[in-house]
């Protein structure tokens, strides 16, 4: 269940479509600690109130084209259920609540959640996190469209697994990635979590063509046709693995290890075009695996991200603001987190 929040603390107003929002609609945390301090606390709330000032009156946001996608605006969307955002409750409420709206307007009879002309890197990335958000959504709104709409989109990815367990960019079942894959996976449990039946074979066959995605020195590859280990194939991976119920032996640890080694290189955004990407899932795998791992990981995701905010509060991404936002928001907020996907 989501928890509403105390506090506040007065902030300048962003204002967009002649609507205001202030960094003080989402209410100052009073449980600070050494980590998740006033610095993130600020960061998070006025990073959201960015993105509620950015959004259409249709739910969509004012970047061209990738403001639309399904994808990034389910992002936003669990950026603000998981500072514990209630559906139509404020302007932030307000924000998500025509999210919501966006997303199941555009639930095809297949079941796909695909906004038609928007840009993607396969519908099926789109889908997966909108099926995620839906899943997040359902239960925290009195809305009565989701439950059909969100079991119509779990069908599909159940349809569209392929004969080795996983998934690629559209919804058939012949090839498939890693990447892609997980983002089904992650969507599948959280429509379990909200009740939603999914077949444990299902479930079954993906976490098998997780495991045989691993290489020797504990990364992972992108396809089982072979390839080198990659940071952000791995941090998914782990994430996968966490929430099917795996949570120790070599395969953890060694993957662990080499995201260890190997975040040097991925701390950029110049040096890696997929760092939100990598990092959304990277911190999760961390605040999963907890202990003094979580606070070294998390300690220096929190410096990295401080020093990439921009003059109005975001955060600058290739593919649009708002995606860069939210998936800063959500790694930032992890220790505070109230979505149950991400709760230990």
């Amino acid at each position: 269940m989501l928890q509403v929040l105390a506090g506040g603390a007065i902030g300048a107003s962003l204002v967009s479509n002649g609507q205001a929002c202030y960094a003080e609609d989402f209410p100052a945390r009073t449980d600070l600690d050494s980590l998740y301090d006033k610095d993130v606390d600020e960061a998070v709330r006025k990073g959201l109130a960015l993105l509620v000032s950015r959004q259409n009156p249709d739910g969509s946001f004012l970047s061209n084209d990738w403001g639309r996608d399904a994808g990034v605006c389910a992002l936003v969307g669990l950026a603000l259920l998981s500072r514990g955002v209630r559906s139509g409750f404020g302007a932030p409420g307000k924000c998500l609540q025509l999210i919501g709206s966006y997303l199941t307007e555009h639930s095809q009879e297949s079941g796909m959640v695909v906004v038609a002309g928007s840009p993607s890197h396969g519908q099926m990335y789109g889908h997966g996190f909108a099926t995620l958000f839906l899943s997040e959504l359902y239960g925290t709104t009195p809305a009565t469209d989701i439950r059909p709409k969100l079991s119509a989109a779990v069908d599909l990815i159940s349809r569209s697994q392929n004969e080795q367990g996983g998934w690629r960019y559209e919804p058939r079942p012949y090839e498939a990635d890693l990447s892609v894959t997980v983002c089904q996976v992650m969507a599948l449990r959280a429509a379990r979590n909200a009740g939603v039946g999914v077949a444990k074979e299902t479930i079954d066959k993906a976490v098998d063509y997780i495991r045989r995605s691993q290489n020797a020195d504990g990364g992972y590859m992108y396809q089982l046709t072979g390839g080198a280990s990659r940071f952000p194939l791995t941090a998914a991976a782990v994430v996968a693995l966490y929430n099917a119920g795996i949570y120790e032996g070599e395969e953890i640890d060694s993957a662990i290890a080499y995201l260890q080694a190997n975040l040097a290189a991925n701390s950029s955004l110049e040096r890696n075009s997929f760092f939100y990407y990598a990092h959304y899932y990277s911190a999760q795998a961390f605040w999963l695996r907890g202990g003094v791992a979580w606070d070294q990981w998390y300690g220096r995701l929190r410096k990295i991200l401080l020093s990439l905010r921009n003059a109005q509060g975001g955060w600058f991404d290739y593919n649009s603001i708002e995606y860069g936002t939210a998936m800063a928001c959500l790694i930032l907020n992890m220790p505070r987190t109230v979505l149950p996907i991400f709760q230990r």
